[in-house]
């Protein structure tokens, strides 16, 4: 559909009149836009990654740096003469870089069959992936005129461009020119549904616990595994490929829908998932070595040049999907993780060992002692460093005081784990409830851990995740199949405008609230099945609320912010069991108006931070009975040398 303007009139009563039209190509480019989904996402990576001209710089390099890692590591097995850079028949000469690297003539004669085929699939892989990034670069090409033309915004303003503007000229734009022909209006939980459309999925079944997988390792107990791999899989199988439930980005496929089709639909989406394992299973040799090989590049040197990042800490892939809101954009995620990770490292460095503590001061003080005697003698001598593996010795050395130093913890921490934890909760916005009045304990610690890792246990997951990906997806993803089935018949609706979408990222707390975190009477009682967890709903409702305060909920969803927002300011703790309130005001991670705004710029987090700590306040007065209960039995059965006045007598 095109809109047309009449440049000129020629003739009289007698003669037919001559009409000129032309297409307005600023209203008419964008009318109509049949993949909004698609459309929507590009957009927000577009705003997110800075514009065209840094965008296609990435992909160059990305491409580039892929030929790199393939052509270095293909040098460094063929064409250095090893022996001679080790200097094993002892010559006297000085070797030079023209003896350590073979003749040009000798590298081609070294390949082996392994090798060629190696570098085939190598180069299959990168025009694959030329491919698919010139695809990418024409469709931003077209993202960049939208911005450029229709927003009024040049990409040297993304930088100062806060999404929420960039949102709110969207919303006026389809006004004018229809992006969407089936809804004139388009809010914000609109465009968020378009953009996180398969993102709610996976944070609904994170929420629901039918992924990630979890599994039980010997000596160690309940693990939870979710890499970048594991995902991918799972959204192919579950969005993109051609036996997916969806059969467009937006469209549920109508089997999924009847209720006496659930076990042939399960046999089907079981049998993709054996395929797929199947093809994990022939790939992961190949993924595997690319995975060593990336992740020496990535980070040989930080380690060599910062051995102490080994002992730091981040969020878990499985964290991330966990702590996530429905409806939150990555940007505003990172933001709240960001202002969280200060008060989540200070609350594992105040758990310690004594015994490992003291074995990590003796074996610092040894080894740094070591060190500065070396030192000295090489500033006295510069023929020091000449000394077989000197330098090898001074670097292990260093590397070992700088972990041992991780390890000691910080003597300016008070024990204060609830406290601690507290401060956690007011940037995560989620914590399970059992949690309650156990931040002191080793399972707590351990499950906390589960949700914010060291760094060098995410990179151990992420490397073997070609090898446990095929086992997982057989062993625990191929059992669950029904479930998925099932989940996708009783969760999506349909959406005016929008499409199918998960019925939790409706934030109806109606059908999906919890009774326990409203008020006695205010809540419809629902069943455990469809009601989300940990007050998932209900938290992700009011984040949305203040992360875009022009948009209107439902009346029902209206009315329970209303009330979260007029009830916030009576937090006041009224006994020991209300720990979560217990929370240090001044603490710094506290301060999130410092962070880059996730909504409009007058927005505080602050605010937020009060809502979820009134909101959890509240469910423990519901529940809290129960809570201390099991408090209460686990302090009668602690062993003795747990128990500690400080936590419970403050």
């Amino acid at each position: 559909m095109q809109n047309y303007s009449t440049l000129h009139e020629v003739g009289d009563q007698e003669e037919n009149s001559v009409l000129f039209h032309v297409a307005e190509p600023s209203r008419a480019r964008w009318n109509h836009i049949e993949d909004l989904d698609s459309f929507f996402s590009r957009m927000y990576r577009y705003h997110q990654r800075h514009g065209f001209l840094c965008m296609l710089m990435q992909e160059i390099l990305e491409l580039v740096q892929f030929v790199f890692v393939v052509f270095f590591t293909t040098f460094l097995w063929h064409c250095v003469n090893y022996p001679m850079l080790f200097n094993d028949k002892q010559t006297t000469t000085k070797i030079t870089l023209a003896d350590v690297i073979l003749p040009t003539d000798q590298w081609l004669s070294n390949f082996t069959l392994w090798t060629w085929v190696i570098l085939s699939i190598a180069m299959l892989v990168w025009m694959l992936r030329l491919l698919r990034s010139v695809y990418n670069m024409v469709h931003f090409w077209d993202i960049k005129q939208f911005f450029n033309t229709a927003l009024g915004f040049a990409d040297s303003e993304l930088e100062n461009l806060t999404w929420h503007e960039v949102q709110t000229k969207v919303r006026a734009v389809q006004l004018e020119q229809e992006m969407c022909i089936h809804k004139p209006d388009l809010t914000e939980l609109d465009i968020y549904h378009r953009i996180l459309r398969q993102q709610n999925y996976l944070v609904a079944m994170t929420n629901k616990r039918l992924i990630p997988p979890r599994l039980q390792v010997p000596f160690v107990g309940e693990v939870i595994f979710w890499t970048r791999g594991l995902k991918y899989n799972i959204q192919l199988l579950l969005f993109w490929g051609p036996w997916a439930p969806f059969k467009n980005p937006w469209h549920l496929r109508d089997e999924y829908r009847k209720p006496n089709m659930r076990h042939e639909l399960a046999r089907d989406l079981g049998r993709h998932i054996l395929w797929i394992s199947f093809a994990n299973l022939l790939l992961a040799p190949l993924i595997f070595i690319w995975q060593i090989l990336y992740a020496f590049f990535s980070y040989a040197e930080m380690f060599k040049r910062e051995p102490g990042s080994l002992g730091m800490r981040n969020w878990s892939m499985f964290g991330r999907m966990y702590l996530r809101h429905f409806n939150e954009l990555d940007h505003e995620l990172q933001a709240r993780l960001c202002r969280a990770h200060r008060a989540a490292s200070r609350y594992l460095a105040a758990f310690s060992s004594p015994l490992v503590t003291i074995i990590a001061r003796s074996v610092a003080f040894m080894c740094g002692a070591i060190l500065a005697v070396l030192l000295i003698l090489t500033a006295y001598d510069e023929d020091v460093i000449t000394v077989e593996h000197i330098i090898t010795i001074m670097t292990a050395l260093g590397g070992c005081v700088a972990i041992c130093r991780s390890i000691i913890p910080d003597e300016t921490i008070a024990w204060c784990p609830e406290t601690l934890l507290s401060n956690v909760l007011q940037h995560t916005h989620y914590l399970p409830p059992d949690w309650r009045g156990q931040a002191h304990t080793a399972r707590i610690r351990s499950e906390f851990q589960q949700l914010f890792q060291y760094k060098v246990v995410g990179l151990l997951e992420e490397l073997l995740s070609p090898i446990i990906t095929p086992y997982v997806l057989w062993k625990h993803v191929y059992t669950r199949v029904l479930d998925i089935v099932d989940f996708y018949r009783n969760f999506t609706v349909s959406v005016v405008g929008v499409g199918d979408v998960c019925s939790f990222a409706q934030m109806d707390v109606r059908r999906h609230g919890n009774p326990e975190w409203h008020e006695t009477d205010a809540a419809t009682p629902t069943d455990q099945y469809t009601q989300a967890e940990d007050g998932k709903t209900e938290l992700s409702l009011v984040h949305f609320k203040f992360t875009n305060p022009q948009w209107i909920p439902p009346p029902e969803s209206l009315m329970f912010v209303e009330n979260v927002e007029k009830n916030t300011n009576s937090i006041a703790p009224q006994n020991q069991g209300d720990f979560m309130l217990q929370t240090d005001m001044t603490d710094s991670s506290y301060r999130g108006a410092a962070w880059k705004a996730e909504g409009p710029l007058n927005s505080l987090t602050s605010d937020m931070n009060m809502s979820t700590m009134y909101l959890h306040e509240r469910h423990f007065r519901q529940t809290g009975s129960r809570y201390l209960q099991n408090v209460q039995f686990q302090q009668l059965h602690r062993p003795v040398e747990e128990t500690t006045p400080l936590l419970f007598n403050r």
